[in-house]
């Protein structure tokens, strides 16, 4: 990833309670424009908060969030069309087609019934859905709705995209035609995107910088990963084990596994 690229997120020393339970404690992190980042750790490790300050339908009690520069808690009109979300259920509209669920995005941005067509029909054809246009959720299978949702998240052209388990739902097979199909469309279209998972799998085909979150929410294992590695098996082998282990509360997690320089170590 560019170090001269500016930063879309930042996290500056945020801390969020619900009562007395503390579940994120002064975490820092930075995503740079065009970068994939994966966030993992075990439940109750922040994942899900982390991701609600993001949309901004939470706030920070101490510290700083800004996304594309604005505090989505505080001036989400200033994210609107820069920020679109594919959560764990497609949540689609049963009563539109797959076309017009694209589509609405596209017209709740003021965009014209033409444009919103056009590039709903174009993006239903990047994820490989153009035949199915016409259906209705119903008549789509568990991945098909998924990619619709995902066709409806890019088609307004966001900054940052961000996925909240999108592909958990599905069986192993299509999650994982799926993940490789969205890893293109991303890169290709030099997309950012933040995405909570809890299949590594997923982490390691998808992102550039993978984050494990320990509770309450810090980051205790960062890992890099490049194209290089990314097909060397053993490579592969070796940051899935590190991940494993920093999942499990292994404070070796982070220690020298024979990885290249590029995986490292954050501890907060």
């Amino acid at each position: 990833m560019n170090a001269s690229l500016p930063f879309i997120i930042e996290l500056r020393d945020v801390s969020k309670r619900f009562g007395s339970h503390t579940a994120i404690d002064h975490l820092s992190m930075e995503v740079r424009e065009g970068e994939t980042v994966a966030l993992l750790g075990q439940t109750g490790a922040g994942k899900s908060t982390v991701m609600s300050l993001l949309m901004g339908t939470a706030s920070a009690d101490e510290g700083t969030v800004l996304v594309a520069g604005a505090d989505p808690s505080r001036d989400f009109v200033a994210l609107r069309g820069k920020l679109s979300v594919s959560f764990q259920t497609d949540r689609l509209l049963p009563w539109r087609t797959a076309q017009e669920n694209v589509e609405l995005g596209l017209l709740l941005l003021n965009r014209s019934k033409a444009e919103a067509r056009e590039r709903a029909r174009e993006w239903l054809a990047r994820v490989k859905l153009g035949d199915a246009g016409h259906k209705y959720p119903s008549e789509l299978s568990g991945g098909m709705r998924q990619r619709v949702s995902l066709a409806r998240a890019l088609a307004v052209d966001p900054a940052l995209v961000l996925l909240d388990e999108s592909f958990s739902q599905l069986d192993h097979v299509t999650s994982q035609t799926l993940r490789r199909d969205f890893a293109e469309i991303v890169r290709e279209q030099r997309k950012t995107c933040v995405f909570v998972t809890h299949r590594i799998e997923d982490a390691l085909e998808i992102a550039d910088r993978v984050l494990v979150l320990a509770a309450p929410a810090r980051v205790c294992l960062e890992l890099s990963i490049d194209a290089e590695q990314r097909i060397d098996a053993a490579c592969m082998a070796r940051m899935h084990r590190q991940i494993e282990r920093a999942i499990g509360g292994d404070a070796s997690a982070g220690e020298d596994d024979g990885i290249s320089t590029n995986t490292t170590k954050t501890q907060h």
